[in-house]
């Protein structure tokens, strides 16, 4: 039985889909106009990892995320610029460039962190025509007001539980949040459904609309591509804790506005990551990307590990020493994966009944609200256990189902992998040395072989040579 915490509810329950064993699932993705930080990785592994439970337990996933590459104004009260067209002028491009841009360097990320992929992958540019269907809906149910030279808002004081995902009164929202107030707004939560191109201003993404030319809300969207999708109801919501009282807020009350249905049955949000102890700020200078990573000498999968130490609901505090040591537990998996031999031995009933005792903790520990870092826990007790070889292959490979470390590929590296034969030459010289009882000497090629990145193990049929555990080449 899977719990997951739902936001709505405030509590943990039984994962119940609505038409079982399908469960749709949304994901609110990124707004492409810049590159993809730490923070975000963290957010969509969790999700990732949430997908991959799901999948375990026997349910079939259909995933949607949508990619915001128009609307997102860079004010949370509906004013500012564009962050798509503000990026633009900067590096002089156009908008359109920057969000084929940064939206083609996101799911490079998400490829080396071992993320899946969607199944559907919705561009809000590519759904305008469902965007202006949905405002033409709430427009016809009274939902909407016009404010002139500026936009469609959706009226939130017609709506009764508005704000019942942020689970506190309406006037509590958004204080403090909203600074200066768009003039003409009747409520400070009500929100743009349809933005009016500024006059004498000709923007990169704009459209016709039966209320003038303009670009949609940074709301709608997701709205109308996840009902397109997934239905007026569907079973999961995804996103960071950070777009609980608006965005999220948002969705539910223009989606339940135009069906009269209930939108979401469960809301799954990521906290938040701090770095060296502090918010992320690009003005503190702790925004790293994937390539911070990768020149420090870290592998991407190192830090998905890193991720899966920490609880989706907790915050998490991202160091570079906490990221070495991930390395190192990572890479010792993987040389413990190409250790464990192949092939199907007789097993007594007291290893079975082990074998069967780490698949049951396993699987609780990730049914009972994602708790990820139990179920690692239980990875290393099972891997430093007495169960045979074979069966510490076949339970982690099936473990790694969830976690996604991809440890399959340590194994198929080990089998087209073959030692160079520089180093299977220094090692017979180091057997001639030993031959001649010449002891400090073969001491000293044991030590070169060693910095050359493998060890070797003296025994009774001779040495046995592996790939060592490596050292970070940068990290420090």
């Amino acid at each position: 039985m899977f719990r997951i915490y739902n936001t709505l509810s405030r509590k943990t329950e039984e994962f119940k889909p609505i038409n079982p064993p399908y469960v749709g699932m949304y994901t609110c993705g990124i707004t492409a106009y810049d590159h993809t930080h730490i923070g975000h990785m963290r957010t969509y592994v969790n999700t990732d990892l949430l997908r991959r439970t799901l999948e375990y337990n026997g349910f079939l996933v259909k995933q949607v995320e949508n990619v915001t590459d128009v609307g997102h104004l860079s004010s949370d009260a509906d004013t500012g610029e564009d962050k798509l067209q503000k990026k633009a002028k900067k590096e002089r491009k156009t908008a359109w460039e920057i969000a084929k841009i940064y939206a083609k360097e996101f799911f490079e990320v998400m490829d080396k962190l071992n993320v899946l992929k969607p199944h559907i992958i919705a561009y809000a540019t590519d759904h305008i025509k469902e965007m202006i269907e949905l405002i033409k809906k709430l427009e016809e149910k009274g939902f909407t007001y016009k404010i002139s030279g500026d936009g469609i808002y959706f009226d939130t004081a017609k709506l009764a539980d508005y704000g019942k995902l942020a689970g506190m009164p309406r006037d509590k929202i958004l204080a403090g949040a909203r600074v200066k107030m768009v003039s003409g707004k009747r409520n400070p939560t009500d929100f743009a459904l349809w933005k009016f191109s500024p006059k004498n201003q000709k923007r990169d993404m704009e459209w016709n609309s039966p209320w003038g030319v303009g670009f949609p809300g940074w709301h709608i969207e997701c709205s109308a591509m996840a009902m397109k999708y997934l239905g007026e109801t569907f079973d999961i919501h995804t996103g960071g804790i950070d777009h609980i009282p608006i965005h999220h807020t948002n969705e539910i009350a223009q989606a339940e506005a135009a069906t009269g249905k209930p939108f979401v049955k469960y809301w799954f949000h990521n906290e938040f990551m701090m770095v060296e102890g502090r918010k992320m700020s690009k003005s503190l200078g702790n925004f790293f990307w994937i390539k911070d990573v990768e020149d420090k000498g870290f592998e991407p999968l190192a830090l998905r590990y890193l991720f899966l130490t920490s609880h989706y609901r907790l915050k998490m505090n991202f160091t570079w020493e906490g990221l070495k040591a991930a390395q190192t537990a990572y890479w010792k998996l993987e040389e413990m994966v190409r250790g464990w031999r192949k092939g199907r031995e007789v097993i007594s009933e007291v290893d079975l009944e082990k074998i069967e005792n780490f698949r049951r903790k396993f699987q609780e520990k990730i049914n009972n609200d994602l708790n990820i870092p139990e179920a690692l826990a239980v990875v290393w007790e099972m891997a430093k256990s007495n169960i045979p070889d074979p069966d510490k292959l076949d339970l982690i490979l099936d473990f790694d189902k969830v976690l996604g470390l991809d440890l399959e590929k340590a194994l198929k590296d080990q089998e087209r992998e073959s030692i160079p034969q520089e180093i299977m030459e220094i090692v017979e010289k180091r057997e001639d040395l030993r031959k001649q009882k010449k002891w400090d000497e073969a001491d000293r090629i044991r030590k070169e072989i060693e910095n050359l990145g493998f060890i070797i193990e003296d025994t009774p049929s001779g040495p046995v040579i592996k790939r060592k555990i490596g050292i970070l080449k940068k990290a420090g």
